[in-house]
């Protein structure tokens, strides 16, 4: 796609946005080096995960106790993304070219590590904690769980939320109802798109990202059928404004298996 510029500046910016992507020990990190190798063909400005790269699963909590937890190990989660994490930036840092700017919006998976420190101060704080996730090290700016950060006139966090409760909010309907603005977030695995303009002529962009998840953990048999799984691509990216489009998991395997 043609993008004009302007003084040397990009009038528009490119994003793209990977979905809940849940690197976890006991499966495949592949799908990441198909990523790292989409990203260096778009070269876009910006990359966003929008969070629950890590799993995590032996901190889940629903779980804790039975025989499904058994043997999970938190160092084997953070292994796992790491070396997902690894498998995006070595290529892109072996190129010549500026790096893109990596935003990353913590999810609640990746905030069970704070959770488990509140639930047992006494054993855990100093031994582990959000550092372990390596975000600076791999060029990562980190923003806290459900932080919102604009980017070129989009906002993202994880997932946005509704009501005294705080519960995320669960269409893209709702979302642009209630925030009257551009707004992108993860967390349902499922994929939702709404937009409209107002009368000045300024559309806004409601979107639910879908997940980066190539496998069907046992918890999610019965509605794994409605995740979208893939990643996206936002062009001519200005003042909340942008073209979308969609790369499914299986496209990627397609273009770089």
């Amino acid at each position: 796609m043609i993008q004009l510029e302007k003084d040397g500046d990009l009038l528009s910016k490119t994003h793209l946005v990977i979905p809940d992507s849940h690197a976890h020990p006991d499966f495949s990190n592949e799908r990441y080096s198909y990523l790292s190798k989409l990203i260096m063909d778009v070269n876009p400005d910006v990359v966003i995960d929008i969070g629950d790269w890590f799993d995590m699963a032996s901190l889940c909590s629903y779980d804790k106790g039975t025989r499904g937890f058994h043997g999970r190990r938190y160092q084997d989660d953070i292994a796992a993304g790491i070396e997902a994490q690894d498998r995006v930036l070595s290529p892109l840092r072996k190129r010549k070219r500026k790096l893109p700017r990596f935003v990353r919006c913590l999810g609640n998976h990746e905030y069970r590590i704070v959770r488990a420190i509140d639930r047992e101060p006494e054993l855990l704080e100093g031994t582990i904690g959000l550092s372990d996730l390596q975000s600076k090290e791999y060029n990562w700016e980190e923003h806290p769980f459900n932080e919102v950060v604009n980017i070129d006139g989009i906002n993202y966090t994880h997932y946005f939320v509704s009501g005294v409760m705080g519960r995320p909010i669960s269409s893209a309907n709702s979302l642009l109802t209630r925030q009257r603005a551009s707004c992108t977030m993860g967390h349902t695995h499922t994929f939702e798109y709404k937009t409209e303009s107002n009368v000045e002529g300024k559309r806004s962009h409601a979107l639910f990202c879908g997940v980066f998840q190539d496998y069907d953990p046992d918890f999610a048999a019965n509605t794994n059928y409605l995740w979208r799984r893939g990643v996206v691509i936002k062009h001519n990216v200005e003042d909340g404004n942008y073209d979308l489009e969609w790369v499914s998991i299986q496209r990627l395997k397609e273009m770089y298996g």
